[in-house]
C-alpha cells in the first residue's frame, strides 16, 4: 500500500509536470484478497495490490487522458507527456472540456474504513467459506463461491485547487449451491456485502442458499404470463443496477435516452430511490473521480422522477453543477450513482407473501439485457430460486422464466415493500441497499427447459 505522503507526492508531481491550461491527477488503489471455493472445497487464496495514476489535461479545449501503474518520478512525467500529446492531436471539445473548481463541500476521508476488514486474514475468510460449505453439504449440494475483503482508495488533485482523498473497506461473500450440473440442476444463491467483515454472517448465508437449492429440486413448468411477484432483495437490486446504468445519469437524460421524465410520476408513491455516498449504512464512497464530495441525490421521490446525477461537464450544461458522481475520464456513460438506496416499507419480509392468491417468488435475475432504454424495458431470466405462490404459501419450485418488462411500469403497482433492507454489491456497478418487494404484475414471456438455464 502506498503511504499517504507518497500519494500526495505523486499527485503534486503530475500537476507540476504539466503545462496545460488545466490538469487533473487521479490516483486509485485496490488492496484486495480473495478466497474461492468450489465442489465443497477451498481451492484458491490470492492477495493483490494494484495502484494507478490517470492524468487528464485540458489545453485550448482539447482533452487528453493517459494512465499508468508506473508510479516512480519518471513514470509520472511520462504519463503527463502522453496525456499532453493526446490532447495536442485531438479536436477541441468545449462541451467536455470542463474541470471542476473547489465547491467547499467537505467529506469524511475515512468513512467506511474498518481496520479489521483491511487486515482480514486468509484464515478468517476460510472460516466463513467452511461455514457456507457445511450448509451445502448438509443438504447434499455442491457449493461454490468466493469470500473477498479489500480496501479501495481514491485520491484526486487538479490545477484549480481541488484536492481530496477517500478510502473504504469492502467485504463480500457470495455462494451458489447446486445438486448437479446442466439444465436440470437445482440451485440456490445467497450474497451479502459490508464495510465491516463482522457483519457478514456466513452461516446464515450458507443456510439461505442451501435451503433454496434443496427446495428447488424437482422444479416443474408454469405457463408464462403476467403474475403477482415477490422479488427478493437480490432481484430488486439487480433491477436498480440496470436503472442506474440506463437512466439515472445526467448524460443519458441530456441525450434523451433516459426514462427519467423529471417531474412526472413514474412509479408507485411507495417508491423512493436515492443515491448517497456518505451514508454509513451503505459502502461509502464520499468523493467522485473528479475529487468532489458526493451529494445525496433523490432520484425517485414518492414515485416521481426528481433528479439525475451529474459530473462537472453535464452539471455545467444542465445548470445544476456537479453532484459528485463523475466516473474516471473519459467516460462514455457519463456520471453514475454508486450508492443507491430504496426506501423500505412497513411489511415484515415474511408477511409479503400473505394475500398473494397466485404468484411467483423470485430470488434473483441474470442474463439481463436492455430492450428499450427510454421505456426502461429489460429482458432476462430468473435464477437460483423461483417458486409458485398459492393462497399465501410457496407450494412448489418452478423452472426458470424469461421476462420482458418495463421496470417503471412494474414498480407502478407496488402492493408492499419489506420493512428491512439488505446491502448488496452490484454485479457491475456500485452498491444497493434495498427491501424485498411485492409487485402486482410482472410479465414472464417464456419458460426455460430446466432449473439451471434455457
Amino acid at each position: 500500500m502506498v503511504a499517504g505522503d507518497r500519494v500526495d507526492e505523486i499527485l503534486d508531481l503530475a500537476l507540476a509536470a504539466s503545462t496545460a491550461d488545466a490538469t487533473e491527477a487521479l490516483y486509485t488503489a485496490e488492496d484486495s484478497a480473495l478466497t474461492r471455493f468450489a465442489n465443497n472445497q477451498i481451492h484458491q487464496n490470492v492477495r493483490e495490490h494494484d495502484a494507478a495514476l490517470q492524468v487528464r489535461v485540458i489545453d485550448q479545449q482539447r482533452i487528453g487522458v493517459a494512465g499508468t501503474n508506473r508510479l516512480d518520478d519518471a513514470g509520472i512525467r511520462e504519463v503527463v507527456e502522453r496525456a499532453t500529446a493526446i490532447a495536442q492531436r485531438s479536436e477541441p471539445n468545449p462541451r467536455a472540456a470542463v474541470m471542476p473548481e473547489p465547491d467547499g463541500r467537505g467529506h469524511d476521508p475515512d468513512l467506511g474504513f474498518v481496520a479489521a476488514t483491511a487486515d482480514a486474514s486468509a484464515d478468517r475468510r476460510a472460516e466463513g467459506a467452511r461455514a457456507v460449505i457445511a450448509a451445502g453439504e448438509d443438504k447434499g449440494l455442491q457449493t461454490s463461491g468466493s469470500f473477498s475483503t479489500g480496501v479501495g482508495t481514491v485520491a484526486v488533485a487538479n490545477s484549480h485547487g481541488v484536492r481530496a482523498r477517500h478510502r473504504a473497506t469492502r467485504a463480500k461473500l457470495l455462494t451458489v449451491m447446486m445438486d448437479g450440473y446442466g439444465a436440470g440442476a437445482a440451485s440456490g444463491y445467497a450474497h451479502a456485502g459490508a464495510t465491516d467483515l463482522a457483519e457478514i454472517d456466513a452461516e446464515a448465508i450458507g443456510r439461505d442458499a442451501a435451503t433454496k437449492g434443496d427446495t428447488m429440486r424437482g422444479a416443474g413448468p408454469l405457463d408464462p404470463g403476467e403474475y403477482e411477484v415477490i422479488l427478493e432483495e437480490h432481484a430488486v437490486a439487480g433491477l436498480l443496477e440496470y436503472l442506474a446504468y440506463i437512466g439515472f445519469s445526467g448524460l443519458a437524460h441530456e441525450e434523451g435516452r433516459s426514462f427519467m421524465d423529471l417531474g412526472q410520476r413514474l412509479m408507485s408513491e411507495k417508491v423512493s430511490i436515492w443515491d448517497d455516498g456518505a451514508d454509513p449504512t451503505g459502502i461509502p464512497s464520499t468523493i467522485d473521480f473528479e475529487g468532489l464530495a458526493r451529494q445525496r441525490v433523490d432520484l425517485i421521490d414518492d414515485g416521481i422522477a426528481h433528479a439525475v446525477v451529474h459530473d462537472a461537464a453535464t452539471g455545467s450544461r444542465a445548470g445544476t453543477g456537479s453532484t459528485g458522481h463523475a466516473l474516471p475520464a473519459p467516460s462514455l456513460y457519463g456520471p453514475m450513482p454508486f450508492n443507491v438506496f430504496m426506501a423500505p416499507g412497513d411489511t415484515a419480509r415474511t408477511d409479503l407473501i400473505t394475500g398473494v392468491k397466485r404468484g411467483v417468488w423470485v430470488t434473483r435475475f441474470h442474463y439481463v439485457n436492455v430492450v428499450h432504454p427510454k421505456k426502461a424495458i429489460l429482458t432476462g431470466m430468473t435464477k437460483d430460486g423461483t417458486f409458485l405462490i398459492e393462497d399465501g404459501q410457496i407450494t412448489r419450485p418452478l423452472m426458470n422464466f424469461r421476462f420482458t418488462q418495463s421496470i417503471p411500469e412494474a414498480f407502478s403497482d407496488v402492493r408492499a415493500l419489506g420493512a428491512s433492507t439488505m446491502l448488496l454489491p452490484g454485479e457491475f456497478l456500485g452498491t444497493y441497499r434495498v427491501p424485498a418487494a411485492h409487485l402486482g404484475s410482472f410479465n414472464f414471456t417464456g419458460v426455460t427447459s430446466g432449473e439451471g438455464g434455457e
